[in-house]
């Protein structure tokens, strides 16, 4: 019986260093005693790399990932190649418009709401955003409650030295939350848009339409300085205003009609002298309306006088291609490109919005040389409120806020996935493009390198970062949004 036994095993033993000879093991290794074992199966080599996701879906909302991420692996997907060391425009942030309506919304929250509320959007740390970047209005927004200024008076007067200024309105609401924001995050960057001048200052002498009458050209000087000045006096620096918001839109509320001319007069004549005189760093921006008037901002900047005041000019996507910004890049690559505004339609889909935005805006305004990105709206309450008689009811907040419940929509992930990593000083690097994987990559001020990649399609696609640090293999499902960290 014993050696039968053995012969069976002994012929069987055979067989298997037959069979193992002629198809080969890759999962069999002999060890110091000759006995082949058989191994697990290898799994892929695991890199250092950080990965935050979004799903069209609404099921991971800017979560960071622990797995998905693989060393690169000979495959057949698009492969972004990463280009370190051709550098394009410094970033100063990502962030939104605090307008009166937001304001107003946050300074009503119970104190320890809005405090761990201000400290999740504004902080850079943990799970905390770090939005870096804020947009005010000079006087009211269409998402105020309704029109002021800060020199409003009776019919028939007028009070060109500005000795009625005060900015006391906004000592309601929007002062104390610049204030809680300026204790968390005291480097970020704030600009100042105006919606419209004192009504006394303009042809139809209302706060909707019109424009600025030439007389007084210079009292509106004034009344930019003396804005800068008081806030200043609050602890609050303003470091870039625009002259105008939207200055081809005459329908909102308020608003006024500038042209280009109008502008480039005002600018050089007026404003520009004004900011020398007194002493004032705060830059100056023109044009902030549609891609589509990219000759507005370059007839500006073509003029030597009004171009020698100005750092730049600043957009918003309502109309036109985000393409288009080049353009003026490249007439004058000197000055800075800023995004200001978009806002996010309430009736519109979470996944549409998704994509449309980090696609457009994220991605396309980046590559396309601005230095800012900004949504629109950082709050409203479920019905879109406030806003002026007129203007928009349907702009829906990155937070809606009703009582004091805090809810986080679209545009608070959208400005998440660049806002916590592409912190301020970091500069835009090479990255190759793709319809269906657009892509944006920058290298921050501690040395890492980001990624922020979109899935425009369909259908979910395996794809190929390929960095210095380390080259990864990775997917995204359609139309997912991710962020990788080197």
């Amino acid at each position: 019986m014993k050696k039968i036994t053995y012969k069976i095993i002994k012929r069987s033993f055979l067989v298997f260093i037959i069979i193992n000879s002629f198809f080969g093991c890759h999962s069999c290794q002999s060890n110091d005693d000759g006995v082949t074992e058989v191994k697990p199966p290898v799994t892929p080599e695991t890199v250092n790399v950080d990965f935050y996701l979004t799903k069209a879906d609404q099921s991971v909302l800017f979560k960071k990932q622990e797995t998905g991420v693989s060393a690169f692996n000979d495959n057949s997907g698009f492969t972004i190649n990463v280009n370190s060391n051709r550098t394009y425009q410094e970033m100063d942030g990502f962030g939104y418009s605090l307008t009166g309506g937001s304001a107003l919304h946050i300074n009503n929250l119970p104190t320890s709401i809005r405090s761990s509320l201000l400290n999740e959007l504004f902080k850079w740390d943990n799970n905390n955003i770090g939005v870096s970047y804020l947009r005010i209005s000079i006087g009211a927004s269409d998402l105020d409650v309704a029109p002021f200024s800060y020199n409003d008076l009776p019919p028939g007067e007028t009070d060109v030295d500005m000795t009625k200024f005060s900015i006391n309105k906004d000592k309601e609401n929007l002062i104390p939350v610049l204030k809680e924001i300026l204790a968390i995050n005291p480097n970020i960057k704030i600009m100042g848009s105006p919606w419209s001048p004192p009504s006394w200052m303009k042809t139809n002498q209302a706060p909707k339409g019109g424009s600025l009458k030439p007389e007084y050209y210079g009292a509106y000087a004034k009344y930019f300085v003396k804005y800068i000045q008081a806030m200043a006096a609050e602890g609050i620096t303003i470091d870039v205003i625009t002259v105008q918001n939207e200055p081809l839109h005459g329908g909102n509320n308020p608003s006024l009609v500038m042209q280009a001319s109008e502008q480039a007069d005002f600018v050089k004549n007026h404003l520009g002298p004004a900011f020398e005189l007194a002493g004032i760093n705060t830059k100056i921006v023109i044009y902030d309306h549609n891609a589509d008037r990219t000759d507005y901002p370059i007839s500006i900047l073509n003029d030597p006088d009004a171009n020698k005041y100005i750092d730049g000019s600043a957009f918003h996507l309502y109309a036109g291609s985000i393409n288009s910004l080049s353009l003026v890049h490249n007439a004058h690559p000197n000055k800075n490109l800023y995004f200001t505004e978009q806002w996010v339609g309430a009736n519109e889909q979470f996944q549409d919005n998704l994509k449309w935005h980090a696609r457009e805006l994220i991605i396309g305004a980046s590559r396309n040389w601005c230095k800012t990105v900004l949504e629109w709206n950082l709050a409203a309450d479920s019905n879109q409120d406030p806003h002026t008689d007129g203007g928009c009811t349907e702009c829906l907040g990155a937070l809606t806020i009703d009582g004091n419940a805090v809810k986080r929509n679209v545009a608070y992930y959208i400005i998440a996935h660049a806002a916590k990593y592409v912190r301020p000083g970091s500069v835009r690097i090479e990255s190759n493009f793709s319809n269906e994987l657009p892509n944006v990559a920058f290298r921050t001020p501690n040395n890492k390198v980001v990624v922020i990649v979109l899935n425009n399609t369909g259908a979910r696609k395996e794809f190929n970062i390929k960095v210095a640090e380390s080259p990864i293999t990775t997917s995204l499902e359609a139309g997912a949004l991710g962020t990788f960290v080197w």
